[in-house]
Order: C-alpha cells, then structure tokens, then sequence
C-alpha cells in the first residue's frame, strides 16, 4: 500500500496524521448525534442518488454507536474561483453534514488542477499551475465559507499526497483500474465515438482523484451528477487498498436563470454568491417560474415544513408566483449578505423596474458637454457592448435609453448633455458628465 503523507489542515498550518486524528477526537467530544431517521431526513433532501443508500445507513448507525463523526468528503474544482448558486447545492450538503456532527473534508485539487477534469465536458478543462489552483483554493474557501463553519471545516490540498507519489507508485495504483471500464466514462465515449483524443493524464485524472478517497479514509464523498464515474472508482481504489469504500452522494446539476443549460458563467446564466445585492435580487427575479421551487429547495436554507408551504403556493391559483420569486430572491440575499441589504436590494429593484425609476448610486463617465457621437459609439466606450454588432442588437432589440427616451435606430448620433442617463439592458446605468 502506498503511504499516506501528512495532512494539511488549514490554509497555513501542516499537521500530522496523527494531529488529524487529534482534531476528530476533539470535535467527537462536542457531538451529540440526532437519531439516524432524522439524520437521513436531513441528508436525503434535494440528493439526486445515493449509492448505496443501505451502507449509509450501516455507516451512520456505526457513528452514533461509536460517537465517531464520518468523514464526509467534497473535493474542490480550483479552475474558476469564482462561486456560483449551482455550486452551493453540493456545499450545502456537505454543510448539512456538519450539522449533523460529522467533519466536513474540504479537498483542493491544487495538483490535479493541473491536469484538467474532463466530467461532462467534450474537451478536457485546462490545466493550471500550481500556484494557480493555489489562490483559486484560498478564494474558494473564503466564498464556501458564506455556507460551511468555518472553523468546523478542514482544508486539505491533495498535492500533499500525489507529489509524493513515485513513478513505481503510479504504475501500480494504474494496474488496479482497466482501460475499457475507464472508457465507460459518459464524456471518453463521446470523444472516442466522435474521434476526438484522449490524453493519457485525463484517464488517471479519476485515478488521482481516487487517491484522495484513499489518503483521508472518507466515508462519503459528494458531488455533482457529473463526477458520479468519478466518485465510484473511488470506491473502487478504497477496497483495493484494503479501506471500507466509501459511500457517493450526488446532487442535480442546478439549471441557470436561462432555465435551459446548467449554471454555468460559461452560459452567462448564473448567480454568483459573491455578487452585489442587487445582482442576486434581480437575476433571481429573472428565472422562471418553473425553478422557483427547484431554488428553494437546493440553494436555501428552508426545513420541509417551509418548502412544503412554498409548494403549496404554487399550486395555489391565486398566488401569483413573482411574489414567491420576490420570497427567494430576498431569502437569497439574506443569506449571502444580510435582512438590511435584501431591504435596501428590493426597493432598488421596484425603484428601477416598477416605477421606472434610476438606482440611487449610479457610475459617471466623463464625456464632453456637446460633443456628438454615434450610439453604438457611445456603448462601447461606457464598456457596456464588446462590440458593435453586441451593440447593435441591444439597440434593435430597445433596450438602450437616453433619458428616459428609447433609441432603436443603431445609426442615431446623439449628442449628451452634463448629467444625461444612459440605460443599456435592464440593470445597466451610467451618467455621462463634464
């Protein structure tokens, strides 16, 4: 068996195996497990599957027998550091976890961010330094951190283990896994049905990924629908190093406020945790009604009780359900800043969008008093439009105003004064001045 290097458990201090194993011991002191029904309620909630459902149980009733917390697993994607709504749901789960008594394992993938994951794409992901997937780490905690405890979470990067790794070491963790069933891999099939090439360190990415199952001993590990191949040759590397497997929860793939693909920035359809107020107040509002329970569900807070009065209020005819999506956007707000600034977010949005009104604080932009300048100009130097034709359709389409006036012609020269208002889209202000 390969051995396992210390643990690193914080962001700066490095701990050794036994240190972790003092860290579990401190934390099982404090526990005071709720009953396994309630423990499953809880866990169940918005899961997409659970595999196998009846070993978890098995682990759960060990752990309230034993007084042990489980190790619940999430590995983290360092390649975008930026968070959005979809990727709170998985961390919502592992949050869930936490508040059971169990520990919550954060892993950053400092070293296979520089391979690449492949899950659900057609071309693998680009690869990043080490350095890179570094600051994308800190960035990801301190935004997971909106949703988990803190200080009841442990950091790991899995470069602790896999740098050590030995070429010997790699050849044989290799031997234990087969080509043909790496190749069952949903996104392998695609590429290798459509001709398109598969890189030898894309196929001991899952691999490396496993390792990490193996080197924390996790007894769950969670994800999105699309890391399911993933999770499940972790279990198979745990039993080949003579560990209990661990068990695999996925979570849906949450769509984005387009309401067709999945929440992505790729798709300009997301929410991001860390946006303004007023950004998460009007791009909830924009969803559609179809999502509504669907958000509540895996990006709140909500108990079955709640979730079941928002359900039936959909149902209800009478309701109208903007109201409900006012409910979530303000709810969203709540939890990401505070009550004051989902206050102050939803009377900037009736401010602007009701009563047609402009934000309290708007951007200046200086540009000389009479000078004329052709619309699709004037957008792409306020840096609202990246090009003319992105301008041009913004004018075609009416969402440009001057003032209050709608400007629909792209080949208008307007010439504006001290103090004038330019509106592109629905949440874009600028104030043109001297």
């Amino acid at each position: 068996m390969l051995s396992t290097p210390a643990l690193r458990l914080g962001l700066k201090n490095t701990k050794s195996k036994s240190d972790f194993s003092h860290e579990i011991k401190k934390i099982m002191t404090k526990i005071n497990f709720p009953p396994i029904n309630e423990q499953m309620d809880l866990i169940k909630r918005g899961t997409f599957e659970i595999i196998p459902e009846d070993e978890l149980i098995k682990k759960l009733e060990r752990s309230l027998k034993e007084g042990k917390p489980l190790n619940i697993k999430l590995g983290c994607d360092p390649s975008r550091p930026d968070l959005h709504i979809g990727h709170s749901v998985v961390l919502r789960k592992l949050a869930h976890f936490q508040s059971l008594g169990h520990l919550a394992i954060l892993i950053i993938g400092d070293f296979t961010g520089m391979i690449g994951d492949p899950s659900g794409r057609n071309v693998t992901r680009p690869a990043l330094s080490l350095e890179e997937t570094r600051e994308h780490g800190k960035s990801y905690f301190e935004q997971a951190s909106k949703i988990l405890d803190k200080d009841k979470t442990r950091i790991v990067y899995n470069s602790e283990w896999l740098n050590k790794m030995t070429f010997e070491d790699v050849i044989k963790l290799s031997s234990k896994y087969t080509v043909a069933r790496m190749l069952e891999r949903d996104d392998f099939t695609k590429r290798y049905k459509s001709g398109e090439p598969i890189s030898m360190h894309e196929i001991l990415y899952p691999l490396a990924q496993a390792m990490d199952s193996v080197a924390i001993k996790s007894d769950v590990e969670l994800g999105g629908t699309d890391q399911k191949f993933n999770l499940l040759v972790g279990r198979d590397i745990q039993r080949e190093f003579g560990l209990e497997a661990q068990v695999i929860i996925t979570m849906p793939l949450i769509v984005g406020t387009d309401g067709i693909e999945k929440m992505s920035k790729s798709f300009n359809n997301y929410i991001g945790i860390s946006e303004s107020p007023k950004e998460i107040f009007g791009k909830t509002l924009s969803i559609p009604d179809s999502l509504i329970y669907n958000y509540f569900e895996l990006a709140t807070n909500l108990s079955n009780a709640q979730l079941n009065e928002i359900k039936q209020k959909l149902d209800d005819p009478t309701i109208n359900p903007r109201d409900i999506k006012r409910q979530l956007a303000k709810t969203l707000v709540t939890m990401y800043h505070s009550e004051e600034a989902a206050k102050d977010a939803k009377e900037e949005f009736d401010r602007i969008f009701v009563n047609k009104g402009t934000p309290n604080e708007v951007p200046q932009f200086k540009f000389g008093d009479g000078t004329e300048i052709n619309i699709l100009d004037l957008i792409i130097l306020v840096n609202f439009a990246p090009s003319k034709g992105e301008a041009k359709r913004l004018v075609t389409q009416g969402g440009v105003t001057l003032d209050g006036e709608k400007i629909t012609d792209f080949q208008k020269v307007v010439t504006p004064k001290n103090g004038t208002i330019l509106k592109v889209g629905k949440r874009k202000f600028i104030k043109l001045i001297n």
